[in-house]
């Protein structure tokens, strides 16, 4: 039986919050935020690429079919990205098709926008005016 090559969740590898901030400070790294429109409007990392993984639609959350070119328009095969979604699941989703797509340095940002926002890193507004209320996350945070 032939082996096949097919990236896996295992196959993502994951920065935290700090590592991402500090790739992103020194240049050599693109922020791509696979949030929904209406997520990346309520706040965002000011030079994030915000290129939609999923839609919401009234059949419940679908991925969006044009991602992958969308993604291409923008980024080169061999570009470093911290890809980032609210709490972390839709970025691994997102880093898995990137990697089977021939991706060469993608990296998932552990915890989303909503740790990148508890880390203090989003500005001084209350956390509740910039996060998105996932049922992944505790209330508190």
């Amino acid at each position: 039986m032939e082996k096949t090559n097919t990236k896996t969740f295992e196959d993502v590898e994951s920065v935290d919050v700090y590592t991402a901030k500090g790739l992103l400070t020194i240049g050599h790294h693109r922020y791509l935020d696979v949030r929904t429109n209406e997520e990346f409007a309520k706040s965002h990392f000011d030079d994030a690429l915000n290129i939609p993984y999923m839609f919401k639609t009234d059949e419940g959350r679908i991925v969006n079919p044009d991602f992958l070119p969308q993604v291409a328009s923008v980024c080169k095969k061999d570009d470093n990205l911290i890809v980032a979604c609210n709490s972390g699941g839709r970025a691994t989703l997102a880093c898995v098709d990137l990697l089977n797509a021939g991706y060469e340095h993608v990296a998932n940002m552990e915890g989303g926008y909503s740790a990148w926002v508890d880390a203090g890193f989003a500005g001084d507004k209350p956390a509740a005016e910039l996060k998105t209320a996932c049922k992944f996350r505790p209330k508190d945070n």
